[in-house]
């Protein structure tokens, strides 16, 4: 079983109920159609009732099984908006009144309140969009300093851990992170990638030296992220500084690695040091080992926010669809 069957599997197992702000799109009415035929979520299209009937009219999505949540419903709006200030009243009634003039504010809101338990966006807004309006709505988890993404590698020919498969982060938001984010980025994966994949996280944190092998101002920034991160959750198997081979390769962790490490040549999850890092690192591996990368996933609010790509295909939104949903069945930041 390849890893997107075990992901449907488990939506299918708890379907969750997935808000869909940007419900006049082609793509995420098409995408929502499907996961409720194949029962992967409960969708509910958030917008103008009439907006989104007179595209899927036009398209030939025929709407079954799909829920909406009418924003040109004065009373149905003010109502929501009533249960999320007094839940978090920290945002006024007047600013939420104003916000959800734009969709994507009124499905954070229904999933702040338990209304919906994932918002999947991404094709009409930019992930900047999306991290605002999630930090406003919802807020970061306990203990988290950082909006941050994660992803997976699905390498050809690579048998590590987890056979050929690899998390990773962040190549998506932070472009330079500090020692304290990078620590709560490192924190935050391992979380999600538990939730998503019932794996016990190893998790590497990524430099171009071992274990003191290189000086140098870049490398003790990760030597202090790896401080700050066993400091604050000394239960998780967090090391380094790593070279991705001594990460990944036990071979070469026996070599370079003089001490005991609960990671080392065994990583499951590895942390870039920063944005150039990983994006030209996760290229690669697509690149020259033809590998598959879903996501990458945004983490670190204190429910589950998705900011898909504008140019995924709607089997790619459904992929991503579904492992959101997974993410909300737990406690996945």
């Amino acid at each position: 079983m390849d890893t997107m069957e075990i992901i449907y599997k488990k939506a299918k197992a708890q379907p969750q109920r997935v808000a869909f702000p940007e419900a006049t799109e082609e793509k995420i009415l098409l995408s929502a159609k499907q996961c409720a035929d194949k029962g992967i979520c409960k969708p509910c299209l958030v917008g103008n009732a009439a907006e989104i009937k007179n595209v899927s009219s036009q398209i030939d999505v025929i709407l079954d099984g799909l829920d909406i949540f009418d924003t040109a419903d004065e009373a149905l709006l003010d109502a929501l908006i009533e249960k999320y200030v007094a839940r978090k009243p920290v945002n006024s009634a007047k600013t939420m009144k104003r916000k959800a003039k734009d969709p994507l504010y009124a499905a954070l809101m229904m999933e702040e309140i338990g209304e919906a338990d994932c918002t999947f966006a991404g094709l009409s807004h930019t992930t900047g969009d999306v991290i605002l309006a999630g930090q406003l709505a919802i807020g970061l988890a306990d203990g988290i300093d950082v909006i941050s993404s994660f992803g997976m590698l699905n390498i050809p020919g690579y048998q590590g851990q987890e056979g050929s498969l690899l998390a990773f982060a962040d190549s998506a938001v932070c472009t330079n992170p500090t020692a304290e984010e990078l620590a709560s980025i490192a924190i935050t994966t391992c979380g999600s990638v538990k939730q998503l994949m019932g794996w016990e996280p190893r998790c590497a944190l990524l430099s171009f030296s071992t274990d003191g092998s290189g000086d140098h101002p870049l490398v003790d920034k990760v030597r202090e992220a790896l401080r700050i991160a066993n400091q604050k959750r000394p239960d998780l198997a967090i090391d380094g500084e790593f070279q991705l081979d001594a990460a990944v390769s036990p071979e070469v962790a026996a070599k370079k690695v003089k001490r005991e490490s609960r990671v080392a040549g065994k990583a499951n999850i590895i942390i870039w040091p920063n944005l150039d890092v990983g994006n030209i690192g996760v290229k690669l591996v697509q690149q020259f080992a033809h590998a598959d990368a879903p996501g990458p996933f945004l983490q670190g609010f204190a429910k589950v926010v998705c900011d898909c790509s504008r140019g995924a295909p709607v089997s790619e939104l459904v992929g991503n669809i579904a492992i959101s949903a997974v993410r909300a069945q737990g406690d996945a930041v």
